[in-house]
């Protein structure tokens, strides 16, 4: 099947109209721990690994969320943005990838006041996620950051911080596909970085 071809003015569209119906952050929370209660999870599909991996995502982003701390020197960064920014987020309660990297958005949400995240779920905007294909997977998370006053996109990032990525493009050229074994390696390294690189790539927004 032929990619699709999404221009520019597309795909600030997309986003704009995304934007309108997005939730914000602490509500996108709420609905996780709602999820992982109840026993069910977002996205088109309600399996058991789906549910279980969005109860573990509920007990990590709370735990990541008390425990996450941002560099003196990238504060400075951060709160040099003094106009309005839009951040979207792409993503799905199941989602380990972004159980590991929202919480550090949110740190960087709270610090600037010109900062505003939004979510909405992939499955929900199967054209906005269209526009945003990674290597032309549907991967998540992915972050859009807009400037609304320009009429903007600043630029995206996902679904992986870059040590991550690389780590995952490195063991797919070699073995095709990642094994369980290799997703506990990448939780594990996840742990030891404490979010410092997934901070590091967010500072190109700034």
């Amino acid at each position: 099947m032929q990619a699709i071809q999404i221009n520019s003015i597309d795909k600030k569209a997309l986003v704009r109209d995304a934007l309108k119906t997005a939730i914000s952050y602490h509500k996108y929370k709420e609905l996780i721990a709602q999820y992982a209660q109840n026993g069910t999870n977002s996205g088109a599909q309600i399996t058991e690994s789906l549910v279980n991996y969005t109860m573990l995502n509920h007990r990590r982003m709370k735990r990541l969320g008390k425990t996450l701390h941002i560099e003196p020197q990238m504060l400075k960064t951060i709160n040099t943005r003094k106009s309005p920014v839009e951040w979207l987020l792409i993503t799905e309660s199941w989602c380990g990838d972004a159980a590991q990297s929202t919480p550090m958005m949110e740190k960087f949400a709270e610090q600037n006041p010109n900062i505003s995240l939004k979510v909405v779920f992939r499955d929900e905007q199967p054209k906005l996620m269209e526009a945003f294909l990674t290597n032309g997977a549907k991967s998540i998370p992915k972050l859009i950051a807009f400037d609304p006053e320009a009429d903007t996109i600043i630029g995206d990032w996902g679904p992986r911080p870059t040590k991550a990525a690389q780590l995952v493009a490195d063991y797919k050229a070699q073995n095709g596909s990642l094994s369980p074994e290799f997703k506990q390696d990448l939780q594990v390294w996840y742990n030891k970085d404490k979010g410092q690189d997934i901070a590091n790539d967010l500072l190109v927004f700034f």
